[in-house]
C-alpha cells in the first residue's frame, strides 16, 4: 500500500512564461486567478484547466498578489497587488461566457468549453473592468486580502505599512483610507483576515507576526509574536467549524467526549493563526481567552492610551500552539489550511510540498499542568500533528512560491461531494492542480492493519448526510470508521463479506445494512484486506 500523497491532475495551460507569484481560488466559481512577473494575471477555469482571460494593462511591474472579494452578488471582483506600489481593483460580470439559463458555478466551464482560446479574445480580455486604482505605497505591494465580510481591504508592502481601505460601496467604486499602520520594523510580506471577525494578522522581514484590531474607532496592535527566527512569509487561518481528528487508539465515546472538550476551549479562544519562515518551520498560534471577556490590563479600553501609542502586544496575548514536524531544507513561502479537511499544506524554496495532519490526544494531566496559572494554562485536550505526504521536485527544479486549496470541479470529482484540489505556483510560471489521494491510507493491509489500527479518519468532517457521528456512536469503531467517511469515493467501495471488509466499486448500496447488522449482533471485528 502507497503512502499517502498527492496525484496530479493537470497544468493550468498555456502558463506564464515568466515567473508565477500566487494563485487565488474564487470563493464560488470554478476559477483561478494567477499572478506573473509579466504584469498580467491569468484566469484560468478549474473545470478543464485552460485559460479563460487574460487581465493586462492595469500595473507597469509584476503583479505579487490577488485577492478574490466575498460575498458579491452578480459580478467578481479581483484586488491586485503590484511591484509599481499600486493595487488595482477589477470587476466582471458572471454572466460572462454563460449559456442562458445556466447557473453562476457553470459559468467558468461554459466560458471555456465554448471557446478554449478565450484568453487570446481581446473582447473577452475587455470584460475584465479596471474600476480603481489605490494609490498609497512607497514600493512593492507584497500582499491583498479581503475582510470576511468583503467591506475591508487590506494591503501591505515593502515600505513596512499596512494600508486598511474601505469599499464604499457607492456604486462608483469609491474607496476609503481607513488606516495606516507602520510598526513593522521591515518589509511587510502579508496580511491576512480572521475568517470572521475585523482581525488583521500580518508578517514581515523582522521576523514577527503582528495581529490588528480596531478600538475606539483607531486602528492599533494588540499583539506582536516573537518567535520565528527568519522572514515571516505568510499566514492563514484556520477555519471557524474546523475539528482535528481523534486519535486511533480512542474508543467511539473517548473519541467524542474529546471533540467535545476541544469544541468548548476552541470556541474560548477562537480560530488560530498558522505562519511559516525563513526559519524553515511552521508554526499555529492561540490566542489565549480573557477572564470574563474583560480587556487587557494596558489596552486602550482600560487606560485610554489611544491605540497608536498603545505598549506592544498588551491586548491579546498569543502562544505557540504547535510546531509542525520539520519536513523542509529552505525556507517555507506559503501555508495554506484546508478549510474541508483541516489538512495543512507547505511550500518552499526547496521545491517540496508537504502536507500535515492533527489529531486529538488523550494526553493525561500532569502535577506541572495542575500548578500552571489561569493565565498560562494550556489546553485540557491536546493534539499532535504528523506529516502526511511530502513530495519532492513537485515543480521540478522550482521554487514554490504559493499554495491554496480549492474545490474540486473538474469531471473526475465525485458528483454531490465536495473534493478539493491543491493549487501550487511555481517560479517557472507554472502553475499545478493536484489531488491528495489520503483515502488510500484510511485502510491498509501493510503489516497486518486492521480499520482499528490503521489511520482511520473518524471525524465530523464528512460531507455526506447520512454520516453523523452522533448518530451512530453505538458502532464498533472499525464500522464507524468505514460509515463516516462513506462520502469519500474510496470509501464507497466497500463491500462486507464473510467476515471481511473488501474494496469492490459500486457496492456501497448494499453497505448500511450490513453494518448494521454487524453492529446488533455485536460480531467480532473483522479483518481488512484491500484489492
Amino acid at each position: 500500500m502507497a503512502p499517502p500523497t498527492l496525484s496530479l491532475l493537470s497544468d493550468l495551460t498555456p502558463p506564464s512564461l515568466e515567473r508565477a507569484w500566487l494563485s487565488a481560488p474564487h470563493p464560488t466559481l470554478p476559477i483561478v486567478a494567477t499572478c506573473s512577473s509579466d504584469k498580467t494575471v491569468r484566469v484560468y477555469s478549474l473545470t478543464n484547466f485552460k485559460l479563460l482571460s487574460t487581465i493586462t494593462g492595469g500595473h507597469k511591474r509584476s503583479v505579487r498578489t490577488a485577492a478574490w472579494k466575498p460575498h458579491v452578488q452578480g459580478e467578481s471582483v479581483l484586488a491586485t497587488g503590484s511591484f509599481d506600489a499600486t493595487v488595482g481593483v477589477w470587476r466582471r460580470w458572471d454572466s460572462y461566457g454563460r449559456t442562458e439559463g445556466g447557473s453562476a458555478s457553470a459559468g467558468a466551464d461554459d466560458a471555456s468549453a465554448s471557446n478554449p482560446d478565450a484568453g487570446d479574445n481581446d473582447e473577452e480580455d475587455e470584460e475584465w473592468r479596471f474600476a480603481v486604482l489605490l494609490d498609497g505605497h512607497d514600493s512593492e505591494v507584497k500582499s491583498v486580502s479581503w475582510s470576511a465580510s468583503g467591506m475591508l481591504l487590506a494591503t501591505c508592502a515593502r515600505d513596512k505599512s499596512i494600508w486598511i481601505w474601505e469599499d464604499l460601496d457607492d456604486g462608483d467604486n469609491n474607496f476609503e483610507t481607513v488606516a495606516v499602520m507602520q510598526e513593522h520594523g521591515g518589509d511587510v510580506k502579508c496580511v491576512a483576515w480572521h475568517p470572521a471577525e475585523e482581525c488583521l494578522a500580518s508578517g514581515g522581514y523582522d521576523d514577527t507576526i503582528r495581529v490588528w484590531r480596531e478600538d475606539l474607532d483607531d486602528w492599533g496592535q494588540v499583539a506582536c509574536i516573537k518567535a520565528h527566527s527568519g522572514t515571516v512569509w505568510f499566514l492563514d487561518w484556520e477555519s471557524v467549524d474546523n475539528v482535528p481528528l481523534t486519535s486511533s487508539s480512542s474508543s467511539a465515546d473517548e473519541g467524542a467526549e474529546l471533540v467535545n472538550q476541544w469544541r468548548e476551549q476552541h470556541a474560548l479562544s477562537g480560530p488560530r493563526l498558522l505562519s511559516c519562515s525563513d526559519d524553515r518551520t511552521v508554526r499555529i498560534w492561540r490566542r489565549l481567552p480573557k477572564e470574563n471577556g474583560s480587556p487587557g490590563l494596558n489596552s486602550s479600553a482600560s487606560t485610554g492610551i489611544p491605540s497608536i501609542i498603545r505598549p506592544t502586544g498588551s491586548d491579546e496575548t498569543w502562544e505557540e500552539d504547535a510546531v509542525l514536524p520539520h519536513a523542509h531544507e529552505l525556507a517555507v513561502y506559503a501555508v495554506a489550511w484546508s478549510r474541508r479537511t483541516g489538512i495543512v499544506a507547505s511550500v518552499g524554496a526547496d521545491g517540496r510540498i508537504v502536507l500535515y495532519d492533527e489529531r486529538i490526544v488523550n494526553a493525561p494531566a500532569s502535577d506541572a499542568d495542575a500548578m500552571e496559572t489561569e493565565s498560562t494554562k494550556k489546553p485540557s485536550v491536546q493534539t499532535e500533528w504528523s506529516i502526511l505526504a511530502v513530495v519532492d521536485g513537485a515543480h521540478g527544479i522550482y521554487e514554490i512560491n504559493h499554495a491554496a486549496w480549492a474545490k474540486r470541479a473538474d469531471r473526475g470529482s465525485t458528483e454531490g461531494q465536495e473534493e478539493e484540489v491543491l493549487v501550487t505556483t511555481a517560479d517557472d510560471g507554472s502553475v499545478k492542480v493536484s489531488v491528495p489521494t489520503l483515502e488510500r491510507a484510511l485502510f491498509a493491509d501493510s503489516g497486518g492493519w486492521t480499520a482499528e489500527d490503521g489511520p482511520g479518519r473518524d471525524h465530523e468532517r464528512s460531507t455526506a448526510s447520512t454520516t453523523n457521528p452522533s448518530s451512530y456512536g453505538h458502532l464498533p469503531r472499525f464500522l464507524r470508521l468505514i460509515f463516516y467517511n462513506s462520502s469519500r469515493r474510496e470509501q464507497k467501495r466497500v463491500l462486507t463479506a464473510t467476515g471481511t471488509i473488501v474494496y469492490m466499486p459500486n457496492k456501497w448500496s448494499k453497505v448500511k445494512g450490513t453494518i448494521l447488522k454487524y453492529a446488533n449482533k455485536k460480531l467480532a471485528r473483522p479483518s481488512v484486506a484491500v484489492h
